[in-house]
């Protein structure tokens, strides 16, 4: 596998898939590839009660607007980072197949991803996102557990604060 050129980084804005942000914005730096940051919005969110069936498509513009701009903002914490990033929202309920076809549109060379660490019947009867994507990407996908991803990024996090502290 020649070095990635562009890398997606999915983020639901948990603590594990930021950790798992950090990843990836590591290996985009070393390989000197481009971050692609996605979010999937749900394709038919749960309306609140205090929201009319008249004012569907208001609200979920909101959403959406809500969402893309808490993904811009996460973005320009990356980009600060000397990290060549760009965002996308995705539209479906199934979130690893909406991961996998943005994958595949825009040519990925790899995804990093973390895991909730859901397990017993949850997992059994929902399956897993991160399960979806590498049983389905065409791209290699690495997959950093909860606990992992977060002590990558707590690792990560040491190492750039050892640096200041030495410089």
């Amino acid at each position: 596998m020649m070095p990635p050129k562009l890398i997606l980084a999915p983020i639901d804005f948990s603590d594990p898939s930021r950790a798992a942000l950090d990843v990836a914005a590591d290996m985009a730096s070393r390989f000197g590839a481009e971050l692609l940051l996605v979010y999937v919005v749900p394709a038919i969110p749960v309306l609140p009660k205090d929201v009319s069936i008249f004012k569907e498509g208001e609200y979920d513009k909101s959403l959406e607007n809500k969402d893309a701009q808490r993904l811009k903002d996460l973005a320009a914490t990356v980009a600060n980072k000397n990290v060549k990033v760009r965002t996308e929202l995705g539209t479906g309920d199934d979130v690893g197949m909406e991961l996998v076809r943005i994958a595949e549109n825009d040519r990925v060379d790899m995804i990093i991803i973390a895991t909730h660490g859901m397990t017993g019947w949850r997992e059994f009867a929902f399956g897993t996102v991160a399960e979806k994507v590498v049983k389905q990407a065409n791209c290699p996908v690495l997959v950093l557990r909860a606990k992992a991803a977060a002590d990558a990024g707590d690792k990560g996090k040491a190492a750039s604060a050892l640096r200041t502290s030495a410089s």
